[in-house]
């Protein structure tokens, strides 16, 4: 039964993420500059 659960709630998110219910909440605040995957120092 927690199967079923389980498998149900993934579709709900399927189906919320498709609908465009869904949004990301990382801002640009929230991601740090780098060069070649490798975060840039910090500068003030």
């Amino acid at each position: 039964m927690e199967l079923v659960l389980f498998v149900a709630f993934l579709l709900l998110l399927a189906v919320a993420s498709a609908a465009g219910l869904t949004a990301d909440t990382h801002d640009s605040a929230d991601w740090k500059p780098s060069r070649g995957g490798f975060r840039d120092p910090q500068t003030y």
